[in-house]
């Protein structure tokens, strides 16, 4: 056998043993996000926009697309939700301070306003993810209103 050849025999058994080692997944109930969308009531655009392409990072449950699986993918996508997570989570909206919530709802505004969310290696892979200037602006408009009616912090 040629070196070349046993090479790729190393890599491609590499590879196999690599499947059975995944990240714990983000599989928590879509239930968990109801607390936040009552106390901010987002229209139902809005509320489309952020179940397609924000609950999926910032909230305790994630839908994994069908490579979600294949390591090393599967732990670069964990790498993404748990940073995610650590930013701003929707399950846990309830246990945010009034300053706090006001607080994450300022950054959202500002990553969406900027174009940094949803992030650019997420929409590589998501292309509908990509937020229309419209989609933004209900986003933003949303969100402002929201901060407004939590009162004076």
């Amino acid at each position: 056998m040629r070196t070349f050849q046993k090479i790729i025999v190393v890599l491609l058994v590499i590879f196999i043993v690599a499947q059975f080692f995944q990240p714990v997944k983000n599989k928590g109930e879509m239930s968990s996000v109801e607390p936040f969308l009552a106390e901010t009531n987002p229209p139902n655009d809005v509320q489309f926009i952020l179940e397609q392409h924000c609950f999926d990072c910032h909230s305790n449950n994630t839908i994994y697309p069908w490579y979600g699986s294949i390591t090393p993918v599967n732990f670069w996508l964990d790498d993404h939700v748990e940073e995610g997570k650590e930013h701003f989570n929707v399950s846990v909206w309830e246990e945010y301070s009034l300053k706090k919530k006001d607080h994450k709802l300022e950054e959202l505004i500002e990553m969406v306003e900027s174009r940094e969310m949803p992030l650019e290696s997420y929409t590589y892979a998501h292309w509908d993810a990509r937020l229309s200037e419209e989609e933004i602006n209900s986003v933003v408009s949303w969100a402002k209103q929201v901060r407004n009616n939590l009162g004076p912090q």
